[in-house]
């Protein structure tokens, strides 16, 4: 069985490293699905889920990125996140509380800057939401 060795990391620390069947991920055009054997690839990553299908066990694993550039070789997989988090480190009440706080921050942006980073928070902490009830309905 042909395999992708996959590197996620942040600026923070390496978040997965391992063998994998196969990689899906939010990519600037839409959702990538990578097979071992992949054509070469450098892209830049939205807010969302990187799925990994483990080798070793067959199991998903599945880590938030809040954006990042992916690197695909024939052979590996390199995801560079802004950040990233372990799908099982995920908190949905404290997400659900900083998509609050960014929606208050865009209303009463009093800059086309501050409504633009309020904005920009608010979009990573949907993503957020949106991979973590991914996550639960599995």
């Amino acid at each position: 069985m042909a395999t992708i060795h996959v590197d996620v990391v942040s600026a923070e620390e390496s978040i997965f490293s391992g063998e994998a069947k196969f990689v899906a991920l939010p990519g600037e055009a839409g959702e990538l699905g990578i097979l071992p054997q992949h054509t070469p690839l450098i892209t830049r990553i939205k807010p969302g889920a990187v799925r990994i299908e483990r080798a070793d066990t067959g199991e998903e694993e599945f880590v938030f990125v809040a954006g990042g550039i992916l690197e695909v070789q024939p052979n590996a997989v390199t995801v560079l996140a802004d950040t990233a988090i372990r799908g099982k480190d995920l908190d949905e009440a404290k997400a659900a509380e900083a998509k609050r706080l960014a929606e208050e921050a865009m209303k009463n942006a009093k800059s086309d800057i501050d409504f633009a980073r309020a904005q920009s928070e608010f979009a990573v902490m949907a993503a957020q939401l949106a991979a973590l009830r991914r996550l639960r309905r599995k």
